[in-house]
């Protein structure tokens, strides 16, 4: 049985029935009979059909909110956002796919050439427990447009947003089967990713579960697309607006109680202007609010679960033993449920978990640097590479640390990272590989087809 447990208080949402092998695999193939005709459908049906489940997602904003926020635990503000979110890039395949996957004649010595985009099949997706909505639409969105199926493997602690979400695309007008959800446990999922029919696979999780999931897909060449963990670097330069900067870097931390690969992680200060800074990102860590996740005056809830939340302080406590300093909070709250408070630890070295691991909660890591140079050497002695942001008053001087210098694939200048339909997103190193949204991303699973007549 699967289980869904409210974070903060611990009390049991639903149980949920775990499919045998044998049901998957008849889903399976009701998905890749769904796919069959759908991949001969227009763009301009498929597009009708995406607005309505972009309309539905509005229309039921609050419905699918109040699941996510129970089941995971984010402050309710930050899971309507996250519902309008995947409103938006429902509407931006449905205008966009089509452009994205014209054919693209190319000039050779034959009669005519070209490259065409043709759909591939099932895409499997693997997704997590913290953007549950978003994670699953990014890769949902561009996949249906470009004519393929999907079946998703959700996180079981939101069991209940999986089977919504496959909901939005039945109430949409989608066929019965084309995007199905599966209720199993990890242990079942190599023979699924093995099935015949299921033709390519998106993880969105741990660097763990991606290694795992792409040995098991490479074995029998399956394409794949990787968007795992990160240990986001923020540099602040002697010349940025602290004030500003400061603001943002907490925002950044803490957006969904900082349980975000794209988080802003470790905080690389020059000395020149670290002391002020400490005191200005201290000060706002503290002001910062964390209860009941569907009071609005709330910043942060709970953490997803005790076990996450126990991790998590236990890199905490290992950093200090070695040498870490805390300055804020650091201390498992004497209430039921998976809470751990906004936490700031400076001093911070190489060998420490809040230097070399990623840090999935609220615990911000403060570096001093000697300079930029030194900075930049900091941000990139780290085994991920999704995101990174630099902060400075000279506006040349940051695009060309993002441009150059940092190793990462996403880099933004005075703005936190985060993620945009019309951006391709996603890592390099053990952040893993392949792009998702815009372009690119709808690009990764179609059959990209040359055709040369003589």
């Amino acid at each position: 049985m699967i289980q869904s447990i409210n974070p903060a208080n611990l009390q049991l949402i639903k149980t949920y029935h775990s499919m045998l092998p044998t049901e998957v695999n008849k889903i399976i193939k009701l998905t890749d009979s769904a796919f069959e005709d759908w991949k001969g459908t227009s763009f301009i049906h498929r597009s009708k059909l995406m607005l309505n489940a972009a309309n539905i997602l509005l229309k039921k904003e609050e419905e699918f909110s109040r699941l996510m926020t129970l089941e995971m635990g984010k402050p309710i503000a930050q899971s309507r956002a996250e519902v309008k979110k995947c409103s938006w890039v429902c509407e931006y395949y449905a205008e966009n796919a089509e452009k994205f996957l014209s054919d693209e004649v190319i000039e050779t010595d034959a009669s005519k050439s070209f490259v065409t985009f043709q759909p591939l099949g099932i895409v499997l997706a693997v997704m997590p427990w913290n953007f549950p909505f978003w994670q699953v639409f990014r890769f949902a969105a561009p996949g249906l447009m470009a004519g393929n199926g999907g079946i998703l493997k959700h996180a079981s602690n939101v069991s209940g947003c999986a089977l919504a979400i496959e909901e939005v695309f039945r109430e949409a007008g989608f066929p019965e089967n084309l995007f199905r959800t599966i209720l199993v446990p990890s242990s079942q999922m190599e023979e699924v990713i093995k099935n015949e029919k299921v033709k390519a696979v998106t993880l969105t999780g741990s660097v763990p579960a991606g290694k795992s999931v792409a040995k098991t897909a490479g074995s029998v060449l399956k394409k794949t697309v990787m968007e795992l963990g990160g240990s986001d670097p923020y540099l602040i330069l002697e010349e940025a607006n602290l004030e500003m900067a400061a603001d943002t870097c907490v925002t950044a931390r803490l957006i969904n109680g900082g349980q975000s690969c794209i988080a802003a992680k470790r905080f690389i200060i020059v000395e020149k202007i670290y002391d002020e800074f400490e005191k200005l990102f201290v000060e706002k860590m503290k002001s910062k609010k964390m209860g009941d996740p569907f009071d609005e005056s709330n910043h942060i809830g709970p953490q997803a679960s005790v076990p996450l939340r126990d991790e998590l302080h236990q890199q905490v406590e290992k950093s200090i033993e070695h040498g870490a300093k805390l300055l804020l909070g650091g201390k498992i709250p004497k209430i039921e449920g998976a809470w751990y408070p906004p936490t700031v630890l400076t001093n911070i070295k190489k060998g420490m978990p809040a230097y070399d691991e990623e840090l999935f909660g609220p615990v911000a890591a403060l570096i001093k640097a000697t300079d930029e140079a030194d900075a930049i050497q900091i941000a990139n002695d780290s085994i991920f590479g999704l995101g990174a942001a630099i902060f400075t008053k000279d506006i040349k001087r940051g695009e060309r640390i993002a441009k150059e210098k940092l190793q990462a694939g996403c880099c933004f200048v005075n703005a936190f990272v985060k993620s945009d339909p019309r951006l391709p997103f996603g890592g390099i190193k053990e952040s893993g590989y392949g792009r998702e949204l815009s372009s690119f991303g709808i690009r990764e699973f179609v059959n990209i087809k040359t055709v040369y007549i003589k």
